[in-house]
């Protein structure tokens, strides 16, 4: 059977509904460790949190601060070095986000990226206007001098661009170090103030010679320690979270996903047996998925868990539910009242950690002006009247960090590499229509085949997610010269890098039809299986 070959779908729509960030005191990590940071402030691309990933990547800590978070803020983190974002805007615009010049005077290397550096670039008094033709994706960069910024890298090189504005002339005391189709001026710096610009995206897979632009910035130019790592994650979060918690109990929503567990291990460990974690089984998890975890918990972390039987309840509050933002919130609310039943029982427990990752608070749309994608029932789900604190230490970390830190607290493999389930469950994969029992068993029978058949492939690794879908709709099929009307199972799989963007992934044929020939022969409901070749963006991963 053929192997599959991931890709990772990073191109940059201009004018993306994406929020720009989060208010600081919401994404700032709480830090005891002494490591160097490079903050990026976010002009609200819709992969701002790309770059502020790709520094981490390459061992340098990386805060996303919204653009307008001021100068006092910027300088009370000593940072080695300042990133400026793309951003959907025209610098001319009116009301546009502007770059405010005091940040220039910091004393610390500023680069700017797309948006980021035409912001830059009008600050100083360079020529910047809106080109006659955009440039958006794959583009051919010549280099007429690579200067400090650009050493290293080939004279001609491709990039990722995306940008209906263009820099034409350079600000005084700068030198233009390269030139795209386009863009007359893409990339420049003055090494004198410590100032670089670059038209181009180094944060995508697209721009070959990106993170080598990155690593100079990071490591040449800002003079940034190269240390960040999980275990620097570990020491931080542990005394932070000591710090929250004081001596009070604490309950963990436990669900199994890498996301809850690492969060689990990381407050375990913070806290011992303050601690008690309670896993919700709310009728709505894959086949055997429960019983894996209290077994996993309690006989080999040995950390205090309560498992709850809540099948009925939620499947009660479902009834007669079938928007998506409804049933999103009403398990969460759900889980609360689970949550808040069980903290009583155990002494009046005040805090309540959750397994939030970073893209959980982008999607929910929780900064200032920032769009709702879908609210996550462990952010936009959560009832007004909780009376939790909540406990987030992976709030401000990207998948791949969490997983890291994971594997370092001695996570097994399988739990680390998990593929992500969302919290509400099966409920949203069962699209346009009530979440019944019936309607949970089918897809879980379905679910089950396709996993089997995607590990039995080995490809399980090679898959960001993939999952099962059952809208409310049935169709006509035959079987044994009989009509049939069952329903429709459509098979969601996706690659991707962090959850932000994906790309639908090309399962082998042969794989696809032993799939689709299970789930109809061993499931009676069932009379027709389709493919979702969707990519985010236009869509999401998940259909709810």
């Amino acid at each position: 059977m053929s192997r599959l070959s991931p890709t990772e779908a990073t191109s940059l729509g201009h004018g993306s509904s994406l929020p720009a960030g989060q208010p600081v005191e919401e994404l700032a990590l709480e830090r005891e460790v002494a490591t160097d940071e490079v903050v990026v402030l976010d002009y609200g691309g819709q992969y701002s949190q790309l770059i502020a990933r790709r520094v981490r990547e390459l061992g340098v800590f990386s805060e996303l601060l919204p653009h307008h978070v001021g100068v006092d803020e910027v300088r009370k983190r000593k940072p080695k070095g300042l990133i400026l974002s793309g951003g959907p805007a025209s610098v001319y615009a009116e009301g546009a986000p502007r770059l405010d010049p005091e940040l220039l005077e910091l004393g610390i290397p500023v680069l700017g990226i797309c948006y980021g550096m035409q912001a830059l670039v009008l600050t100083l008094g360079g020529k910047v206007e809106g080109a006659e033709v955009g440039e958006f994706g794959r583009s051919q960069l010549t280099v007429g001098e690579h200067g400090r910024l650009l050493a290293g890298t080939p004279d001609t090189q491709a990039c990722w661009m995306s940008h209906r504005d263009t820099v034409y002339e350079a600000p005084e005391g700068f030198t233009a170090l390269a030139s795209s189709t386009e863009s007359p001026v893409a990339a420049l710096e003055d090494v004198e103030r410590g100032l670089y610009g670059i038209q181009f995206h180094p944060e995508v897979v697209h721009t070959p010679y990106g993170q080598h632009v990155l690593t100079t910035f990071l490591e040449d130019i800002a003079g940034a320690s190269r240390t960040w790592s999980a275990a620097n994650i570990i020491d931080e979060q542990v005394e932070a979270i000591r710090k929250q918690v004081g001596d009070s109990k604490v309950i963990c929503g436990l669900s199994g996903g890498v996301d809850s567990s690492v969060a689990a291990l990381l407050v375990h460990k913070a806290v011992g047996d303050q601690l008690t974690c309670v896993f919700v089984d709310h009728g709505m998890m894959r086949q055997d998925e429960g019983e894996q975890v209290i077994r996993a918990f309690r006989d080999q972390f040995h950390v205090p868990l309560v498992a709850v039987d809540a099948e009925e309840r939620f499947l009660e509050r479902l009834k007669g539910v079938s928007e998506p933002e409804a049933k999103r919130k009403a398990i969460g609310a759900e889980f609360i009242r689970v949550f808040e039943e069980e903290a009583a029982k155990i002494g009046d427990a005040k805090f309540l950690v959750q397994g939030t990752l970073y893209s959980d608070v982008i999607e929910s749309g929780g900064g200032t002006g920032a769009a709702t994608i879908k609210s996550h029932h462990n952010v936009g789900g959560l009832p007004d009247d909780m009376e939790f604190q909540l406990v987030e230490p992976l709030r401000a970390l990207f998948k791949d960090e969490v997983r890291a830190v994971g594997a370092e607290l001695g996570l097994p493999e399988k739990f680390v590499w998990r593929q992500p389930f969302p919290g509400p469950g099966l409920a949203i994969r069962v699209v346009g229509g009530e979440a019944t029992k019936e309607r949970l068993d089918t897809l879980r029978a379905a679910d089950f085949i396709l996993q089997d058949e995607i590990r039995k492939a080995g490809l399980y690794r090679e898959l960001w997610q993939s999952f099962c879908v059952l809208p409310d709709i049935r169709t006509v099929g035959v079987q044994g010269d009989e009509r049939t009307y069952g329903y429709v199972v459509a098979i969601r799989a996706v690659t991707s890098d962090d959850a932000m963007t994906a790309d639908w992934a090309r399962l082998p044929y042969d794989l696809l039809e032993q799939i689709a020939s299970r789930m109809i022969n061993e499931i009676r409901e069932v009379n027709r299986v389709v493919l979702d070749i969707t990519s985010k963006p236009p869509g999401t991963i998940e259909w709810e």
